[in-house]
């Protein structure tokens, strides 16, 4: 792998992206005299969202939610979730530690980064209306989209358990009536290749419509494993997804909907932060990508959804619409904590994971003074695996269990015009849910795995670290009210009152022997927020700024931490396992920006800020209130982006535009550890990024686009482990480097 003097490259492509710009001026001078047909902007009034479950334009929807149209995906080179992360105010989205396409999300400073089945997201991930219960195969791909919505704030009432922090909305391209697709291909540094094909089409006069859609996705790795020779933090992944409606009547329709991913990516690289003692001729070396791991370089997910969909237009009031869906998906992973050859944390996982959805929805709109849609949802899970733990090649453990769900609920929200220009939003939703959690933890001889140790620990007598069969219940109802109102047909103002929960569960680490607490149930977390904000355009809609402020009330929280205890009684934390418990309460508020402005017909400028300020309120570890001590995981206090386009019309009929944008996080938190063990949680300091773009539409059917990211370079951890107390192990996961790509396209 090439890697030249870094300043150099630094300081060529901050300048490559403003050269960016050049061809933008070059063409407004060549095209003054053409005609103005059209290369314009899709302004925030023109998009139309579903946050509430209804069709509705960005700007009229009470309700905190940034949305992507296909164009704007485009122009600011979403390639995969993680890249609408400075994108969206207070959004923290990124790849989980060992994987590429697991998903880590924090929306305003709540969420979840433990993937271990039994513990539940906090962001809700939802494909085409269908919720994605696991993270595993969530860092979803962006090829063949309508659009992308992400409601920030807990989103209890409409969709239920888990979206405690907010929701992201992935929504395909629809079925067409005539025949149309496109088809592209990427080229890049590290050898990226990817290629992205759909076609629609109908029979039938429209009567029966299809689309298939596939993306491959390849890259070589951005670090090697010196120990093994083979590159890590690669991609390489397949997905594919297929659509079939039959159109009965005009009134009804049925969807039929497929999809499949397969990710055969590496390992991904992490970089130590400090020597390992247990591995003294081994310094951390200078790449953030390199390692020198013992372990197989297998880190394979496959996901795969199917579902059916009704839609009856029983009247001209009344809507009726059906969705019964079923996910699953398996992983295979190797975590080698240390990074080394050395068999000091070697951790090989298997996870599988499978659900069925029934959802119900009835929708009511007279064109009267109320509307609104009262629905009912089932979920019915099973997710489970197996840990193989092997520490110093001396003790040998296994996690191993599976955690079903049963949920059932009723959600009910209504609007009602109390005046021309006030609204009223009721909304509530009851939710029971029971879990069933079957463990069996125990401790080996060796890395077989096969023969039983005679005693796991001095203070534990047999080869059982947990063995329980149990289940909890758990029922919750999170209301919602709201009121805005309509200063003018162009000024909105709104205040919203809403809950948020996220289920309880089981710990399946639990060492319930040496730590008999870790056996018991934990329990549901809950937010109650209070928001008020504003939906404003100005300038004869040129100028648009959407506000919020919000307060966030934060009980129960639920963390994951490494907690390392006594194994043998001399004294000495020699061990850890991964703990799980509700550390108390918390107190979370901020303000949001979010902003276009469309100076002339040419220019483009959008972005938005955020602060944040979340604090423990109480923090109990070891019967002792440590909130003063502890800080929020992704919760940068200040957060930011901006975007400068240029966009001109053509005298060949195509068009062309330009971008350049700076995104800024503070400093943050990036794991969540408990200080008063030792273990500091890894942080990062503020930092900011440089994007930038061209796409020059050629004619209707051709484009190109030479996109540029983290064009100087910058070193930035998104996450990490410390366990330096029982095993020495300090480690960072990094944000991608400098990438720039050539794609050529072609729609029909």
């Amino acid at each position: 792998m090439n890697r030249s003097d870094n300043k150099t490259r630094s300081s060529l492509s901050i300048a490559i992206a403003f050269a960016l710009l050049a061809p933008a001026a070059f063409a407004q001078e060549t095209t003054s005299a053409a005609p103005a047909s059209e290369a314009q902007a899709t302004t925030l009034g023109g998009v139309t969202v579903t946050a509430r479950k209804r069709e509705e334009t960005l700007q009229e929807v009470p309700v905190a939610v940034t949305a992507f149209t296909a164009d704007a995906l485009d122009k600011l080179n979403i390639e995969d979730l993680s890249d609408l992360d400075a994108q969206v105010p207070n959004l923290t989205i990124y790849a989980a530690r060992g994987s590429s396409s697991t998903v880590t999300a924090y929306i305003r400073g709540v969420g979840q980064s433990d993937p271990l089945w039994g513990v539940d997201p906090g962001v809700g991930m939802y494909m085409d209306d269908v919720y994605i219960a696991r993270p595993q195969g969530a860092l979803l791909d962006v090829f063949d989209v309508e659009r992308i919505e992400v409601l920030r704030g807990p989103q209890g009432t409409l969709y239920g358990k888990n979206t405690i922090g907010g929701a992201i909305k992935y929504i395909s391209r629809g079925l067409p009536v005539a025949p149309e697709g496109q088809v592209s291909v990427t080229v890049g540094n590290y050898n990226q290749l990817d290629v992205k094909a759909s076609l629609g089409a109908s029979v039938g006069d429209g009567a029966l419509r299809g689309r298939l859609a596939m993306g491959s996705f390849n890259r070589d790795g951005f670090g090697d494993n010196l120990f093994s020779g083979q590159e890590v933090s690669d991609k390489e992944v397949l997905a594919l997804r297929g659509q079939l409606g039959a159109y009965i009547s005009d009134d009804l329709n049925i969807q039929f909907a497929y999809d499949w991913m397969d990710d055969q990516s590496g390992v991904r690289g992490a970089k130590m932060l400090a020597p390992n003692r247990f591995a003294p001729g081994f310094a951390p070396l200078d790449s953030r990508y390199d390692i020198r791991s013992g372990m197989p370089n297998v880190n394979d997910t496959s996901m795969k959804g199917a579902s059916a969909t009704v839609n009856w237009r029983i009247n001209e009031d009344w809507g009726f619409k059906y969705i019964l869906a079923k996910r699953e998906s398996d992983t295979e992973t190797n975590i080698d904590f240390d990074t080394l050859p050395n068999k000091v944390a070697d951790v090989k996982a298997f996870y599988a994971d499978e659900q069925i959805t029934n959802e119900l929805q009835v929708n009511y709109d007279a064109g009267g003074r109320s509307r609104g849609v009262i629905g009912f949802y089932s979920f019915d899970g099973e997710a489970g695996g197996q840990v193989l733990n092997n520490f110093f090649n001396l003790s040998f453990g296994d996690t191993h269990g599976t955690v079903y769900t049963d949920a059932l609920a009723l959600y009910a929200d209504w609007t009602f015009d109390l005046t021309d220009k006030l609204k009223l939003d009721l909304g509530a939703r009851y939710t029971d849910e029971k879990k069933h959690a079957v463990v069996l933890n125990r401790c080996y001889t060796n890395a077989t795995f096969t023969v039983l140790a005679a005693r796991c620990a001095a203070n534990n007598p047999t080869p059982i670290a947990a063995n329980f069969d149990k289940r909890i219940g758990f029922d919750n109802t999170s209301p919602k009210i709201s009121l805005d109102y309509q200063i003018t047909p162009d000024i909105m103002v709104y205040g919203l009152a809403s809950r948020g929960f996220k289920s309880g569960g089981f710990n399946i680490r639990a060492q319930a022997t040496a730590v008999p607490r870790s056996a018991e149930p934990f329990n549901d977390e809950s937010v109650d927020s209070y928001e008020i904000g504003s939906k404003m355009s100005f300038l004869e809609q040129t100028l648009f700024l959407n506000l919020a402020a919000f307060h966030n009330e934060y009980k129960d929280i639920q963390l994951s931490v490494f907690t390392s205890y006594d194994s043998n009684g001399d004294g000495t934390n020699d061990a850890f396992f991964g703990d799980f418990t509700n550390a108390g309460k918390g107190t979370v508020q901020g303000v949001e920006v979010e902003y276009q402005w469309l100076p002339t017909h040419n220019w483009l400028i959008s972005g938005n800020l955020a602060w944040l300020d979340a604090k423990y309120d109480e923090f109990m570890y070891a019967g002792v209130n440590i909130a003063d001590e502890q800080e929020f995981t992704n919760a940068p206090d200040f957060s930011g982006a901006v975007n400068l386009e240029y966009r001109t019309d053509l005298s060949n009929g195509g068009n062309l535009s330009a971008r350049v944008g700076y995104s800024y996080q503070s400093e943050v938190v990036a794991t969540t550890e408990i200080v008063r063990t030792g273990a500091l949680p890894i942080t990062q300091d503020g930092y900011g990024l440089v994007n930038a773009g061209v796409i020059w539409r050629i004619d209707d059917a051709w484009s190109l686009s030479l996109q540029g990211t983290n064009l100087a370079d910058k070193e930035y951890r998104t996450t990490g482990y410390n366990l330096n107390a029982a095993l020495g192990v300090l480690t960072g996961f990094y944000g991608a480097p400098r990438q720039y790509t050539l794609s050529a396209r072609y729609d029909f």
